[in-house]
């Protein structure tokens, strides 16, 4: 895009007009991490590092004391603290940290460290949580508390009365287990600190400015003195919001030897005490009218958020019911708290939701399209809708109103599922575009990129601003010595990013324009940059040239948080098509198809990426994902990469992610929340459209979907 000084205020333009955005644009950092040569916080070693290991109590309720003597008596091992004593609270619980110094002695270490432990009755499992006479797994609340009621008439009664009126009533209980975020990177930081008043953090994190205060209330020192850096990371989905107890222990061991501490979880320690996606337990009655009408809907949750209380959205989700009631309860348990996973709480009640609306079309003969479309208001949505349907082959399909039975060795079949979000910015993040002498353009925000591509945006919309490519642009994220950035969570950060490079880079433009106006013998209104060249009346420079007429200092400009510069609330709709194998009761996913608004994307190579990442989130969830407990050792049975079960390779269908372009919003919204959440209804809803086997405990496993096939008959 040609960019001149005549504009009054920063603005996206016409997406037709770009030359950088909304264009496919590679990752900046793809070759560092094809090269292996990317750092990520857990390659971090300074010199005279010290390995740490946490020690962690395999029983969910007890008594502990803790003798370090042992493991300190070990040569080679230079620190060891307690973390906690008395009661533990769940499974995995650390209670002490060693450090020492290569990573052989702090495993010795934390294995000499002495507990005594007193087992008390634990309850691991929503049934032993429930029963009567259960164990408290919290002195204040009990096991399974209120969380709140609503209703649309404000009674109970006016939806109970709404269900005896309807032409069809279903009712059916869901199960959703807990999921695991499975990052590949650890929690943990690498406490970079020797004795001084000051620190460096390397932390997988994914709120850099969060860590300092932390890590200085730990270290003893001011949090102005910490320093944060996060180059690379690998995941968080949500999980890396704090220090956590790994970050914490690896400040303490540090300020105790005046040394730098590497401390990550192991992977069981990971799956125990890195927090989840909490699981639900849902009762809904849900009953239609003739023309596929949601009159009423009944809805009992259980919210199991271990030690926590678990997020959640509310029932009947993004349809309208004419008559509706949720009765929602908090059951803990002495496992890990859940915390935040991409759309937290919404694609439990979407797979729940969408599974009792293909039931109630199949009760009126009503194609599964148009039930959905019916008990939407936004348009939006039926156009989304129109869209997933036609690429998915919904027309050729024959089992649009009733489920198939297959060919006697397999059946395929047809989903669907619609989400929503946010996905807004928010004020609080600031960017500084520097421009040199040299000709480097340097964009710089202190946020981290958590995976999503947000490297490369800075570097974009920075470039697109001074008519350059993106590779002319250097971006620098990641550090809190940089301009503040925001913590990168609920689908925020390119709303609030975008804006305060944005408004960085035309400042810079601006007054670039102004100091070369002279030169090129022009006013600055007339300077226009593009292709790597600057134009001014019968004068042309290459950028570079115009570069060089600057101070030895350059030339900067900070940018603001614009409202305008960004938009919020999206839309969303997909199809999935499975063949579930009769024989075995293996289903595999074949293709998957979403469509999404986000107003104006920024790169559609990256959007495209986050879109399939979703669906391959809610293929794991649908199909593989569920933690297992024990009840009776109050193990975690499949903590570990080999016994978790998430998609590999061959497992990804054929993904197709398209941008919804009726969306012509010119500000750009978040992607990272919506599309993880329709996958998982739309994929138990294929499989019942295929062979008439409705399971309605996740994950849909070969061992559950032959019961249901049983059941039929």
């Amino acid at each position: 895009m040609s960019r001149r000084l005549d504009e009054g205020a920063p603005s996206w333009g016409a997406r037709e007009d770009h030359t950088v955005l909304h264009k496919d644009t590679p990752r900046v950092s793809a070759a560092g991490k094809v090269r292996g040569t990317a750092e990520y916080s857990m390659d971090k070693r300074p010199e005279g590092l010290l390995y740490g290991r946490l020690v962690c109590v395999q029983i969910p309720n007890a008594e502990v004391s803790v003798d370090l003597a042992p493991a300190l008596a070990i040569d080679g091992v230079e620190a060891a603290v307690v973390l906690r004593e008395g009661r533990t609270r769940y499974n995995g619980q650390a209670v002490a940290a060693v450090a020492a110094r290569t990573p052989e002695l702090a495993d010795d270490g934390a294995r000499a460290v002495q507990l005594d432990v007193t087992p008390h009755e634990w309850a691991v499992t929503h049934a032993q949580a429930t029963a009567e006479r259960a164990p408290q797994v919290d002195d204040e609340r009990p096991n399974r508390g209120p969380r709140g009621r609503r209703g649309t008439h404000g009674d109970e009664e006016a939806t109970e009365a709404a269900l005896e009126g309807a032409e069809v009533v279903v009712e059916t209980e869901y199960y959703v287990p807990v999921q695991h975020h499975a990052s590949l990177e650890p929690h943990g930081v690498v406490a970079d600190f020797r004795g001084g008043d000051e620190a460096t953090v390397y932390a997988s994190t994914q709120v850099v400015f969060g860590i300092p205060g932390s890590a200085a209330r730990e270290l003893g020192l001011k949090r102005r003195d910490v320093r944060c850096v996060t180059e690379h990371m690998g995941g968080g989905f949500g999980s890396k919001f704090s220090m956590d107890v790994a970050g914490r222990a690896a400040c303490k061991l540090a300020k105790e030897t005046g040394r730098p501490v590497y401390l990550f979880n192991d992977r069981v320690q990971e799956f125990q005490t890195a927090g989840n996606r909490s699981g639900s337990l849902q009762t809904l009655r849900a009953g239609a009218k003739a023309d596929g009408t949601l009159c009423a809907l009944h809805t009992v949750m259980d919210k199991l958020g271990g030690l926590g209380r678990g997020p959640g959205a509310r029932q009947p989700y993004i349809y309208e019911a004419e008559s509706s009631y949720t009765a929602e309860f908090a059951v803990h348990t002495h496992t890990d708290s859940s915390r935040a996973m991409r759309a937290p709480g919404h694609p439990q009640v979407s797979f729940a939701i969408e599974s009792t609306l293909d039931q109630l079309a199949y009760g009126l003969g009503m194609d599964l399209v148009e039930i959905r479309k019916r008990n939407l208001a936004s348009e939006v949505y039926h156009r989304q809708l129109d869209r997933v349907a036609r690429e998915i082959g919904w027309d050729d399909h024959p089992h649009r109103t009733a489920p198939g039975r297959g060919d006697g060795w397999t059946a395929e079949g047809i989903g669907f599922g619609v989400a929503t979000w946010g996905g807004g910015g928010r004020p609080g993040a600031v960017a500084e575009v520097r421009i040199d002498p040299g000709g480097g353009v340097v964009a710089s925000i202190g946020v981290q990129d958590i995976g999503t591509g947000v490297r490369t945006l800075v570097a974009m919309i920075a470039a697109e601003e001074l008519g350059l490519r993106a590779e002319d642009v250097l971006p620098r994220i990641g550090d809190t010595n940089l301009p503040r950035g925001v913590g990168s969570g609920g689908s925020v950060t390119t709303g609030s990013v975008s804006p305060v490079v944005k408004s960085a880079a035309w400042r810079a433009r601006h007054a670039f324009a102004e100091h070369l106006a002279p030169i090129l013998g022009c006013e600055a209104e007339a300077v226009v940059f593009r292709d790597g060249e600057v134009h001014g009346g019968e004068k042309k420079l290459s950028f570079g040239e115009a570069c060089a007429s600057l101070p030895p200092e350059g030339l900067a400009a900070q940018g603001e948080w614009i409202e305008e510069l960004q938009a919020s609330g999206v839309h969303g709709a997909q199809a999935a098509r499975v063949r579930v194998d009769l024989m075995t009761g293996e289903v595999k996913v074949l293709k998957m198809v979403a469509v999404q608004d986000s107003g104006l994307v920024l790169n559609p190579l990256t959007w495209r990426s986050q879109v399939n990442g979703s669906m391959i989130q809610a293929i794991g969830q649908a199909l593989y994902e569920e933690r297992v407990m024990d009840p009776d050792l109050g193990l975690q049975l499949n903590a570990n990469l080999g016994d978790y079960k998430i998609p590999g390779s061959l497992e990804i269908p054929e993904l197709v992610s398209i941008i919804d372009e009726e969306d012509t919003r010119q500000a750009p919204i978040g992607v990272g929340e919506p599309p993880v959440i329709p996958g998982v209804g739309a994929i138990a809803n294929a499989v019942h459209n295929a062979c008439g086997a409705r399971v309605t405990s996740l994950p849909l496993t070969p061992d559950k979907v032959l019961e249901a096939l049983a059941s039929l008959g």
